[in-house]
């Protein structure tokens, strides 16, 4: 009974709620992460009206495009996140001081597309807000060809992030980042005036580059600021980068060339991720092509600073020289390491000439310490012709020294005859070998006369601990190994 007519007092009392400071009430508002909910209050209580027009996290959904440009002016200025999306999946963000506004993909959204004046539009009525952070994410299905887009004066933005597919960016007169920090780019960008927007940048930190489409293939980035910087380039050729970032500590850099040219000056740079991929048959040495070349500092988990190299068998009637392989190679050397890995498809070809040309290099030879090489295996119709290209009659007379080499661990070995020769070879070649390991393929497993021969080449490098990975059947033709 008594339990009842508390019920009541409160049903027929005071909305509590509603008696709370503003300040209160706004962070109830906020809570709800829906614009279009927070204005609905008001429909309960005159208490709760205009109060969603002074939140600082507003989440617009399901509004239509021809709406939205009414809905920012209805905002008070000076917010601290303006980010207009349309939503692909449901995002929480629990920062507080954020604006949030997306646009739904429903109902007259559908419907309407936008062009080059309504971009230009919303990114002025965005700019009104003065945003400290502004997101702008616009997907290809609703633009209406390329966008010749004017980036607005946004003095208090810290970060920006443009999403904007098919889009001409251009920075007129006037347009200041005083306090812009980081920036970020992306979705079929087809063209930016970078160094004018860099120009007026003074504190940008972190540069995010996606999708774009440079300016005749040329990636020009200099910045006196820039902290860190990443580009991904997911179509379209690159035919000249250029960075001059004195205070860069941070690279990342993914890229699809034919021939490209190369200049990083960044002294302080501690970290870099780099990856660049070769369109078929660009960069040949004799049969071989190269396809992706990545370069990795980072070290974590025993793991040195390495160099990959990605080759191929690739056939055609005018082969590449050797000069031209390796100079390629060489442009995309912007840090120091000291492991290479080359990932080899040899479509049963002789690899061994490629092997000791590679590591013949003037800046790989002083510099690896580890070596591994993998091989990739295919199933081949015809093997390696007498005389074929692929195996220079003077690679095994190489003399070269490679006297910084301790480790080397080769993957997919397969026991023929020019097999045996590179083993023999890099043996002697390597006064500072420390450690040797093999992992067989299949081929050899069978063969006891394979497993012996690595035995008996290994036996001539007592110094060398050699480490054979092979079946448990198989362990007993090797005594003297360290077998696993």
């Amino acid at each position: 009974m008594e339990f009842r007519r508390r019920s009541a007092r409160l049903r027929a009392g005071a909305d509590r709620i509603s008696a709370l400071p503003d300040d209160l009430l706004l962070l109830v508002l906020a809570r709800l992460r829906c614009a279009r909910a927070a204005a609905r209050t008001g429909l309960i209580s005159r208490r709760w009206r205009g109060l969603a027009a002074r939140l600082r996290e507003i989440v617009f959904r399901g509004v239509a495009l021809h709406r939205l440009e009414a809905a920012l002016g209805r905002l008070s200025p000076a917010v601290s996140l303006l980010e207009i999306r349309v939503p692909k999946e449901r995002r929480a963000d629990t920062a507080r001081g954020k604006l949030l506004l997306r646009v739904g993909p429903a109902g007259a959204n559908s419907l309407l597309r936008v062009g080059t004046t309504r971009a230009n539009s919303l990114l002025r009525a965005a700019a009104r807000l003065e945003p400290g952070e502004l997101v702008f994410d616009l997907p290809s299905d609703l633009v209406d060809g390329s966008l010749v887009v004017d980036l607005p004066c946004l003095r208090r933005a810290t970060s920006i992030v443009l999403r904007i597919f098919l889009l001409i960016l251009r920075v007129p007169d006037g347009a200041d980042f005083p306090a812009l920090e980081a920036l970020s780019l992306s979705c079929g960008i087809a063209h930016a005036h970078l160094d004018a927007l860099l120009r007026h940048c003074p504190r940008l930190r972190t540069l995010r580059l996606g999708g774009f489409l440079f300016d005749q293939g040329d990636l020009r980035v200099n910045s006196a600021s820039l902290q860190e910087l990443a580009v991904d380039r997911e179509s379209g050729l690159t035919h000249r980068v250029d960075i001059v970032t004195p205070a860069l500590k941070q690279l990342s850099m993914s890229l699809i060339a034919t021939e490209v040219t190369i200049s990083v000056l960044a002294p302080m740079v501690e970290k870099v991720s780099w990856h660049c991929c070769y369109r078929a048959g660009c960069v040949t040495f004799g049969l071989w092509e190269l396809e992706q070349v990545t370069l990795e500092t980072s070290e974590s988990q025993g793991q040195l600073p390495s160099l990959q190299i990605h080759a191929s068998i690739f056939r055609s009637n005018f082969p590449g020289g050797a000069i031209s392989f390796t100079q390629e190679i060489a442009k995309h050397m912007v840090a120091a390491f000291s492991a290479l890995e080359l990932h080899l498809k040899t479509a049963g070809h002789v690899f061994g000439a490629i092997v000791f040309l590679l590591l013949g290099m003037n800046r790989i030879r002083p510099a690896v310490r580890r070596l591994k090489l993998v091989l990739w295996r295919t199933k081949v119709r015809q093997g390696c012709l007498p005389n074929c290209p692929c195996q220079p009659t003077d690679w095994r007379s190489q003399t070269v020294s490679f006297t910084h080499l301790e480790e080397v661990e080769i993957t997919g070995f397969k026991g023929v005859g020019h097999e045996f020769d590179l083993l023999k070879l890099m043996l002697g070649c390597s006064p500072a070998l420390k450690k040797m390991t093999l992992k067989l393929s299949r081929d050899v497993w069978s063969r006891k006369d394979g497993c012996t021969i690595i035995n008996d080449i290994f036996k001539e490098y007592p110094s060398v601990q050699c480490y054979v990975y092979l079946s448990l059947r198989v362990q007993a033709w090797l005594p003297k190994l360290s077998l696993t």
